[in-house]
């Protein structure tokens, strides 16, 4: 292998550390009256890189690891979040301290209650700034209820700050909200680009006796790509969409498992390609499996039927622009390059080697919960 193959492999394991869900928490905010009560969900693994947990370094965290920095949690936490009640900070204190299971992992959940004076506030805001120092792609998920209405926002680096007025829900701004949210879930998703870039590394060749070669016309590659993407986006939009309503639910290391698999499959049939005319098929059927892991950020927020629809709608619009941008800068560089050296063995073979061998570690660290990258 080539130093060229070396340096792209190298670059394709430089990925791999993140392909598994991003950061998040999940914070719940409620005001009855002049009561102000919050629950916030903060996954142990992130609490962990802050603080440190795992006392006797074994790898594991447990109840009493975790129990035992309870003040520290609470302190870190609470130092990155604000709460203002009619533009005055409200003092913040812990009710309970617990532990819950997400599809992703173990969190601390902090029960909490803001002290924001004697009268019902008229509006609420909050600033939340937890982990952005360490982890620039961390998402806080929010939902604020209030009178029965629910708001649901989306915190990052570039937005810390959301304010509910009384009575004042935007559906518009939260449809944006989780658009957004779901580009930038799809760019940061390795596991799925790389899904995708193996289904659109051949749409530039044809197979004739056997061997891949460049495709005469761009519109036969552009109708090749038109299905292979439409495909996987009816099959992952059905899954999202059914696992978010809760109709199906799947162990998320099996989702995990599965994506990791589709990825390996979809690179080693570019290196000996056994699905040729039909390759829509392979995108809807692994789509359905990629849908899962979408949606795994919407149902652990546990919104209410209104609101979920609303994140369902926006969140999977986001996927499929975030989606169309990626086939949008490489297919027509694929085009262009198709009948060169450098894309026929360093992009699509060595390309497709690399990815192969990448979801191969993925595969066997989800399966057996190991760290390998």
């Amino acid at each position: 292998m080539t130093s060229k193959y070396l340096v792209l492999l190298a670059l394709v394991f430089s990925l791999g550390a993140q392909a598994h869900k991003p950061s998040d928490s999940y914070l719940a905010l409620s005001v009855d009256g002049a009561a102000v009560r919050g629950q916030w969900d903060i996954a142990l693994r992130d609490l962990e890189l802050a603080i440190g947990l795992d006392a006797d370094g074994n790898g594991e965290i447990t109840w009493g690891e975790l129990k035992a920095k309870r003040k520290d949690v609470e302190a870190y936490a609470f130092s990155r979040l604000n709460v203002l009640a009619d533009g005055k900070s409200c003092a913040l204190s812990a009710a309970d301290f617990l532990v819950d299971e997400h599809s992703d992992g173990a969190y601390a959940v902090l029960r909490f209650e803001a002290d924001c004076g004697s009268r019902a506030p008229s509006a609420i805001a909050l600033t939340y700034s937890l982990l952005f120092d360490l982890d620039p792609t961390h998402r806080g998920l929010l939902r604020f209820e209030r009178g029965g209405a629910t708001q649901t926002g989306v915190l990052s680096p570039e937005r810390p700050r959301f304010s509910f007025g009384a009575g004042e829900a935007s559906a518009l701004a939260q449809l944006f909200d989780y658009l957004r949210e779901g580009v930038w879930h799809i760019w940061i998703g390795f596991d799925h680009i790389l899904f995708i870039l193996s289904l659109l590394l051949p749409s530039v060749f044809i197979l004739k006796n056997k061997e891949w070669q460049a495709a005469g016309r761009f519109r036969d590659t552009f109708w090749d790509v038109f299905k292979v993407v439409t495909s996987f986006t009816v099959a992952h939009s059905i899954t999202l969409s059914l696992a978010a309503l809760s109709v199906i639910s799947l162990p998320s290391r099996l989702v995990e498992s599965m994506i990791a698999l589709s990825v390996a499959l979809a690179a080693l049939n570019n290196l000996k390609a056994v699905v040729t005319e039909r390759r829509w098929a392979v995108a809807f059927a692994f789509g359905l499996i990629h849908g899962f892991g979408f949606a795994s950020v919407l149902t652990d927020l546990g919104l209410p039927q209104g609101a979920l629809l609303l994140a369902l709608v926006g969140f999977n619009l986001g996927v499929e622009v975030g989606q169309l941008a990626i086939v949008a800068a490489f297919l027509p560089l694929a085009y262009g390059l198709r009948g060169t050296w450098f894309y026929r063995r360093l992009v699509f073979v060595g390309g497709s080697v690399a990815i192969a061998l990448l979801a191969a570690v993925w595969l066997l660290e989800r399966i057996f919960d190991l760290k390998l990258l």
